[in-house]
């Protein structure tokens, strides 16, 4: 283990990325309630940012709390709670966010956040759990939480813990978010939406159509949805992210898309980023690593 008590004067700044389902099916309800599915993941070079500085105490803080968020549902108290209850570390951090990525857009905010806390945490820690030993704590944490301790492009199956690491085009794309909430719950309830799509192999989705099965219901209860993508789909085929409310579009090139953002109406918030398909996480530890 590193001596780190020369960490303890830095602070340290990682990227929390957003992600977008490139395409989401939904292939049965189990008798649990949860939904068996397939969807692939691609991670976005935009995001959040977390400053981390860690301490001798042991103590958490978490000095810009979310408006509305009590600090024991914070998902990044938690995952750093979490994290130093598993491995019985006696270290403490502090913990800022930056934030950019929408609450409840279905672009994985919160996720990635939780995601970079447990990633970051590990590292600055040395508390040296692999990859998928965080994976496995990220899960108690929400579901979209191991796709981004992963780091990958990736091919989610059954509730979304059987990954296929995967290598979809990285194209630009403009991400839209309507001024409405979404319930996931309410999407996942309602007797219109497909559970029966056929499952299909990785080979034959990637080649065929993306679409998103959540999609109509969304459109059918939310208008502001529905307008957004009317207008969108005016410059490129356009889809629902997740549950939404976020939707896009890909593009070739950065300027176009930027051009077509740029015309957006007044009430649609959101940004322009290129898709990877390696977490900005990693390679921003990677550099960090560099500099210790």
């Amino acid at each position: 283990m590193k001596d780190v008590t020369s960490w303890f004067s830095k602070r340290f700044r990682f990227p929390c990325p957003a992600k977008l389902n490139l395409f989401l099916y939904i292939n049965q309800r189990r008798p649990d309630g949860y939904h068996e599915l397939q969807t692939l993941f691609q991670f976005l070079d935009y995001g959040d940012w977390l400053t981390v500085s860690i301490n001798p105490t042991g103590e958490i803080i978490l000095p810009d709390q979310l408006d509305g968020v009590a600090l024991a549902d914070n998902l990044i108290y938690r995952a750093a709670k979490l994290l130093q209850q598993t491995t019985q570390c006696k270290l403490g951090a502090t913990l800022r966010l930056e934030k950019h990525l929408p609450m409840g857009g279905g672009v994985g905010g919160g996720s990635s956040d939780a995601a970079t806390t447990l990633v970051a945490l590990n590292f600055l820690w040395q508390t040296n759990l692999s990859i998928q030993q965080l994976a496995d704590l990220g899960l108690q944490l929400g579901a979209d939480v191991p796709i981004f301790i992963h780091g990958k492009a990736a091919f989610a199956e059954g509730v979304g813990e059987k990954i296929t690491y995967c290598l979809p085009a990285e194209k630009y794309f403009v991400v839209l978010k309507p001024d409405v909430s979404i319930s996931t719950a309410k999407i996942f309830q309602d007797p219109n939406l497909p559970r029966a799509t056929p499952k299909r192999s990785l080979e034959s989705l990637l080649s065929a159509v993306y679409t998103n099965d959540c999609e109509k219901v969304v459109r059918d209860h939310y208008p502001e949805v529905e307008q957004a993508i009317q207008w969108l789909v005016q410059y490129a085929p356009t889809r629902l992210t997740g549950t939404g409310a976020c939707i896009f579009a890909e593009f070739d090139s950065q300027d176009r898309a930027l051009t077509v953002f740029q015309q957006r109406p007044a009430n649609l918030t959101g940004f322009v980023a290129k898709g990877v398909n390696e977490s900005p996480l990693y390679l921003a530890l990677k550099e960090i690593q560099k500099t210790l």
